[in-house]
C-alpha cells in the first residue's frame, strides 16, 4: 500500500470511539481554541462536561458539531469520520446501502448522511486560469427506455434529461454544475462568473460557446462531428474525463439522481477531483473534508421538501 494511503482498518485504530473523533474535530476545527458559533467569540468559553461549551458573552451552549453538518446528529463523530473516509476514497462514490452496512446504520439514516456530507462539498468558488476546457453533458434516461405513460414524445437528445456544466482547469482544480439551459446567454454568463479573463478556452462546436472570444477569452474549438478530438494541443479529453467518471458513479453506484438533489451529487465528484488526490496523504482528504464541515447544514425537512 502507498505510504500516502490508510486502510480503514488503520482509520479505525486512529479513532477507535467518539472520544478520539471529537479531539481530532477540536482541533482541526478550533486550533486556537473553542468558537462560539453564535458570537463568534473565542474568549469567556467555559468548558462543561460531556463535550459541552458555554459561551458567557451570548449566553450560549454548544459542541464541536453546532454550526456544522453534524449538528443535531445522533450518529457518533467516529461513525462520522469513517463515513468521510469512505466518501473521499471511493473514487466513483458509495451508496446509501453500502455504507449503511459498514457503519451499522439504517439505509434511510444513511441516504440522509451521504446529502449532508455532499452539502459540505460545495459549490468550489475558486476562479479558473490558464487553459480552461469547458463541456456540457446530460443525464436522465433515454426516451426509448420509458415507460409508455411517461414518455415525453419530444424527441430524444437533451429533452427531459438534466444538463450538467464542467470547467477543467489544465492540470488543477474542476467546477461543475447544473444548469436549467444551455444557451449561449447562460453558457457565457458562467463562463465569465467561474473563468478569469484572459484564459484560454478550450470547448467543442456547441453552439453555446460561440462568442465567448468576445468575452476576453481566447477561444479554441475542436469539431467532434468531424471526428477531431486533439488538433496542436486543442482538446476538451480532460474535462470529459470528469463526466466519464460521473457517469459511471451516477449509473453503477447511485443509478439514478433526480433534478432536485444531482446539484450535491456533482459537488461531490468535483470535490473529490480537488480534494482527494491519492499523491495527498489519506489524512490530509479527510481533513479537507472535515474543513468544510463548518458553516454547513442541511436538514432533513429542507432535504425532502
Amino acid at each position: 500500500m502507498s505510504r500516502s494511503t490508510i486502510s480503514a482498518f488503520e482509520l479505525s485504530k486512529l479513532f477507535p470511539n467518539e472520544a478520539a473523533a471529537i479531539t481530532h474535530l477540536q482541533k482541526r476545527l478550533w486550533p486556537n481554541g473553542a468558537v462560539c458559533p453564535k458570537c463568534h467569540s473565542t474568549e469567556r468559553i467555559t468548558k462543561r462536561k460531556d463535550g459541552f461549551y458555554a459561551c458567557n458573552a451570548c449566553v450560549f451552549k454548544f459542541t464541536v458539531r453546532t454550526g456544522t453538518i453534524f449538528g443535531r446528529s445522533h450518529i457518533p463523530l467516529d461513525k462520522w469520520l469513517v463515513a468521510m473516509y469512505l466518501l473521499m476514497t471511493a473514487r466513483k462514490g458509495i451508496s446509501s446501502v453500502q455504507l449503511s452496512k459498514q457503519l451499522g446504520i439504517r439505509q434511510a439514516t444513511a441516504w440522509f448522511l451521504l446529502h449532508r456530507l455532499r452539502e459540505a462539498c460545495g459549490p468550489d468558488l475558486t476562479m479558473l486560469r490558464g487553459i480552461v476546457e469547458v463541456d456540457e453533458v446530460y443525464f436522465g434516461g433515454l426516451e426509448r427506455n420509458r415507460h409508455e405513460g411517461k414518455k415525453l414524445r419530444l424527441g430524444n437528445g437533451g429533452v427531459g434529461k438534466t444538463a450538467v456544466v464542467a470547467m477543467r482547469e489544465r492540470g488543477g482544480r474542476t467546477r461543475a454544475m447544473k444548469v436549467e439551459v444551455t444557451g449561449k446567454l447562460e453558457m457565457q454568463g458562467l463562463i465569465r462568473q467561474n473563468v478569469e479573463k484572459g484564459s484560454t478556452i478550450n470547448t467543442d462546436e456547441h453552439p453555446g460557446y460561440q462568442g465567448v472570444a468576445n468575452s476576453g477569452y481566447l477561444h479554441k474549438t475542436v469539431n467532434h462531428r468531424a471526428k477531431e478530438y486533439v488538433r496542436n494541443g486543442v482538446t476538451t479529453n480532460s474535462v470529459e474525463s470528469v463526466f466519464a467518471v460521473m457517469r459511471r458513479g451516477m449509473h453503477g453506484v447511485y443509478h439514478h439522481a433526480s433534478k432536485k438533489h444531482i446539484s450535491r451529487y456533482v459537488n461531490e465528484f468535483t470535490f473529490r477531483l480537488n480534494e482527494g488526490n491519492v499523491e495527498r496523504h489519506t489524512l490530509d482528504r479527510l481533513n479537507s473534508f472535515v474543513d468544510a464541515t463548518a458553516g454547513r447544514r442541511i436538514t432533513y425537512k429542507d432535504l425532502i421538501k
